[in-house]
């Protein structure tokens, strides 16, 4: 969610921010003309097509807080809104300097429309335990939720725009280096749906899987009021022209990217995407002990009236879904499922075939030890390509709290990860 001001924000391009993003825009002007992208896009096209070639890699979710020595992402700019292009910008020629693998560059830079959502009403409550300095925390849970009655505290949200916020950010943009690499409005492209996400934060985790056994009618009218508000919440965006394309090199649900011929479908209008056109998305990943009857009780089955309204669907995130194949091939359109490193690999890998892309995300935690070992990452990747040979791949790695203050530890993951996926 963007929280818009009443009032354009002021976009004073100072001249000695124009000098640093101009040099920066030139390097990712040139990175994006390099024809190696049109061949990655070619190659995540097969993949997502079911065609594959070969698994595709792809990092996301960095610990940039651990990265301040490096002199590359260090800022100059002043202006906070220059500082946060100058962020991107540095951050995209870095990983394109030191890990690759299989990331497109875009050959514009966007300007994410401003636009706000009241939410839900309900704000998590209770105590928090700040984990490392990049944003990780550990919370108790407060219960907001114990009787139908409280089921009125969620509300529908209502979603605003600021078009003017947007024209004058764009226009920042344009005249500070639009000349040199297209800026160019960005609706929202991840519509990241997932109720169980917010239900448990309102409801208590204990409390909520209790009560799927204890209270089992209240958690489906929990979950069909939220999942209503979100049908709703998405009636607005697709009213006020929100949504944007995404088979692309924009990020699918927990997954990666999104090209594929199977969008946009016939009669896809540009000027105004709609979900039937795009790829949605879905988890949840409090579900991992919860068993696959329960699993599609309590969250699947509300979830299908949503997946429903989309192109094609990605499913999952952290949670364990090598034993419930049966019960995700009732999704419409799914496409992309996500199998997390703590299932059963070649269980995962049999399961999906080559029906769906297997989307793996490797276990981060080797990054956070005191002696690194790039071995055991290795053979990590190693069984899980033995054990997909027949299926379409694609290795998400994600949730890197940490690298334990040394950046060069993805470096060196990336360069073994594309030697395993390109030597068959």
């Amino acid at each position: 969610m963007t929280t818009a001001p009443e009032t354009p924000a002021t976009y004073e391009t100072l001249a000695a921010d124009r000098d640093v993003l101009r040099p920066l825009a030139e390097q990712v002007a040139a990175i994006a003309a390099l024809p190696v992208h049109r061949e990655k896009a070619r190659l995540w096209t097969r993949l997502n097509d079911l065609r594959s070639e070969r698994p595709m890699v792809w990092i996301t979710e960095v610990p940039w807080h651990e990265f301040g020595g490096e002199d590359e992402l260090k800022l100059r700019c002043a202006a906070p809104w220059a500082r946060k292009v100058e962020t991107e910008l540095r951050r995209q020629v870095y990983l394109w300097r030191h890990m690759p693998v299989d990331i497109i560059v875009s050959d514009f830079v966007p300007c994410p429309i401003t636009w706000w959502s009241s939410s839900f009403g309900m704000e998590r409550i209770g105590d928090q335990l700040n984990i490392t300095d990049g944003g990780i925390i550990s919370q108790h849970f407060d219960p907001q939720i114990t009787t139908e009655a409280d089921l009125d505290k969620i509300k529908v949200p209502v979603v605003g725009v600021n078009r003017a916020d947007t024209a004058a950010r764009l226009a920042a943009m344009r005249a500070a280096f639009g000349d040199i690499i297209p800026v160019r409005e960005q609706g929202r492209d991840n519509y990241w749906f997932t109720p169980w996400d917010n239900l448990v934060r309102w409801y208590g985790i204990q409390e909520a899987l209790t009560d799927l056994i204890e209270q089992p009618e209240l958690v489906h009218a929990a979950v069909d009021r939220l999942v209503d508000c979100y049908m709703r919440e998405l009636d607005q965006m697709v009213a006020l022209n929100l949504l944007a394309v995404n088979n692309n090199n924009c990020r699918i649900g927990s997954g990666a990217y999104g090209y594929t011929t199977a969008l946009p479908k016939p009669g896809f209008d540009p000027a105004h995407p709609r979900p039937e056109h795009l790829w949605g998305c879905s988890n949840a990943q409090i579900f991992t002990e919860v068993s696959p009857d329960m699993h599609w009780e309590f969250a699947l089955r509300h979830d299908l009236p949503w997946l429903a309204r989309w192109g094609l669907v990605y499913y999952g995130c952290c949670e364990v879904l090598d034993t419930k194949m049966e019960i995700l091939r009732r999704i419409p359109n799914l496409r992309k499922v996500s199998m997390n490193y703590r299932i059963n690999v070649a269980r995962g890998g049999a399961a999906v075939g080559g029906d769906y892309v297997f989307s793996y995300k490797p276990n981060p935690a080797v990054f956070a030890t005191d002696t690194w070992n790039p071995g055991k990452a290795r053979d990590e990747l190693r069984h899980m390509l033995d054990c997909t040979r027949e299926g379409h791949v694609e290795i998400v790695l994600k949730d890197i709290s940490t690298v334990a203050g040394q950046p060069r530890r993805l470096w060196e993951w990336a360069e073994m990860a594309m030697e395993l996926v390109q030597s068959g």
